[in-house]
């Protein structure tokens, strides 16, 4: 035990009462108007809400203040500024409107400093490293050219329909295994057989690591970043080793297809991907900008990689959650794919004459939010909005849950209903689309959401036109309850459940036997 003399006690409670009596004058200083600071929770001298800073399932908490301090919530923890905005209007005039002064991240020294995530754009601070990232993913997945990926989509997804049928329990995996095998195609031009596969265990390593520490506050070195020094052989400091073995992942994640698929390259055995893309397009060797051309095209594979396995494999994973409590619903969309499809397997030509998948692919990016809270953003600069000051540096986060889940929007908004995107068997242009807050807010918004809501639409049509989803059965051949719960952090997965997945028929077996004579 380390004992503290009275002498350094008193050092330590005055340096932290000046710092916070700094604070408090500086915020007068930057406020000559004196603008009143939006609502929200009292706090108290010197460590402010610290008490009430959420870290377990904070967009909840978030969520019940918003009902209680409006749609816009302010508090501070230890100096740091923090507003919650939790409606569209919100985050439309802050994101959307003002989005030159709310583009930018906070620090987050655990996630970028401490495991080395600098490489993923999302994460990056706004300026022209980011907006070279962000043009060139756009250049791979704008909406007028995610098409020419529907044949892998197909082929990968009648795969699934097919390891599926071997080992339906097992059904989890292989939802990850199918997006995996997919991203690791178009970004590495590597192709994965095996649900073990180093890529898509390292995948799973790397982003369960990310949920856990991309919520602010969630390590207490993402408030006192002075914590970054203390090495792990310290007291009390497991933070810091799990903070090197999840750099150790980070590194593999970003290098290991890379390095494959840049060694392919040089020996003219790769296949066509956006490796192979960016490599030719790359500076001699000997250029001078050889090396950061050569960081950006490594960097925006790794965010392919990384997005491609993380939010629509939760999404999907929640709808086999979905179609195992709500059967009347399971029904409704194989009706609609009976009647258009017939005895076959579906088609990307065949999205106009889905209404009710198409509806379902709404619903299930609505009722179980993948990112509650998005990735915070940053105010660069101090600003007034609708007579409320905003200092410089205070922390935005749009409350993507509050938003997808706001009774007045959203009728019953924890019940899983397509038919709120319909009217008349169409979808209805003015029903709110999920996508509002779904894929983040404004100049950050994600630029694979058109690539991911594809993924979504063949893997559902799929898996309804062939396959029955009911809950599991315990050992007394009951079903066992599902409670539709996710878990923390800021990817949101569900909770472990298990069900019933068995072909509709025996034209379904075939259908799914002989899928891979379609691919």
């Amino acid at each position: 035990m380390i004992l503290l003399s009275s002498t350094t006690v008193l050092y330590s409670c005055g340096l932290a009462l000046s710092w916070w009596l700094y604070g408090r004058l500086r915020e007068r200083r930057d406020n000559p108007n004196g603008l009143p600071l939006p609502p929200g929770p009292k706090g108290y001298p010197i460590i402010d809400n610290l008490l009430d800073f959420p870290t377990y399932k904070p967009w909840l908490v978030y969520d019940k203040w918003s009902k209680t301090y409006g749609d816009i919530v302010y508090f501070k923890v230890l100096g740091q500024p923090f507003i919650i905005l939790g409606s569209v209007q919100r985050t439309y005039d802050l994101f959307e409107r003002r989005s030159s002064n709310y583009s930018d991240r906070n620090r987050m020294p655990m996630l970028r400093e401490l495991m080395n995530w600098t490489w993923n754009m999302a994460f990056m601070p706004y300026g022209t490293w980011w907006r070279r990232h962000r043009r060139t993913f756009h250049d791979h997945f704008h909406p007028n050219i995610v098409h020419k990926y529907y044949s892998l989509q197909v082929q990968t997804t009648r795969a699934f329909l097919r390891r599926l049928s071997m080992s339906p329990n097992d059904f989890m995996l292989h939802v990850r295994h199918a997006f995996t095998s997919t991203i690791m195609q178009i970004a590495y031009g590597i192709e994965i057989a095996d649900d073990d596969d180093e890529y898509t265990i390292t995948a799973e390593k790397a982003l369960n690591s990310l949920a856990e520490v991309g919520n602010p506050g969630s390590f207490l070195v993402d408030l006192f970043p002075v914590m970054k020094y203390i090495p792990a052989w310290f007291p009390g400091a497991g933070w810091k080793k799990k903070a090197n073995y999840w750099r150790h992942l980070s590194g593999v994640f970003i290098n290991k297809a890379w390095n494959v698929a840049k060694k392919q390259f040089k020996e003219g055995a790769a296949e066509p991907c956006m490796a192979t893309t960016m490599i030719e397009g790359m500076s001699d060797e000997s250029s001078p900008d050889r090396a950061t051309e050569e960081l950006l095209a490594r960097n925006v594979c790794a965010v392919t990689f990384a997005g491609g396995a993380d939010t629509t494999v939760s999404t999907i994973q929640s709808y086999f959650m979905a179609m195992s409590l709500y059967p009347e619903v399971q029904k409704k969309a194989q009706e609609e794919l009976d009647r258009v499809l017939g005895n076959r397997l579906p088609e990307f030509d065949d999205r106009p004459n889905l209404p009710y998948i198409s509806a379902m692919v709404k619903e299930s990016m609505r009722w179980q939010v993948v990112t509650p809270l998005a990735a915070p953003h940053m105010a660069s600069n101090a600003d007034e909005y609708e007579g409320y000051y905003i200092p410089k540096g205070t922390i935005l986060i749009g409350n993507a849950w509050s938003i997808l889940h706001d009774p007045e929007v959203y009728k019953d908004p924890l019940t899983y209903n397509p038919e709120r995107f319909l009217k008349d068997g169409k979808i209805d242009p003015k029903a709110r689309d999920p996508t509002v807050a779904s894929f983040g807010f404004g100049r950050r918004i994600c630029p694979g959401r058109y690539f991911a809501e594809n993924s979504m639409f063949i893997l559902i049509s799929h898996l309804l036109a062939v396959y029955d989803i009911r809950p599991g059965l315990d050992k007394d051949g009951k079903e066992i309850p599902i409670k539709p719960e996710m878990t923390n952090g800021i990817l949101s997965y569900p909770e472990p459940f298990s069900c019933r997945i068995t072909p509709r028929s025996k034209r379904a077996e075939e259908l799914i036997r002989n899928s891979d004579l379609l691919d």
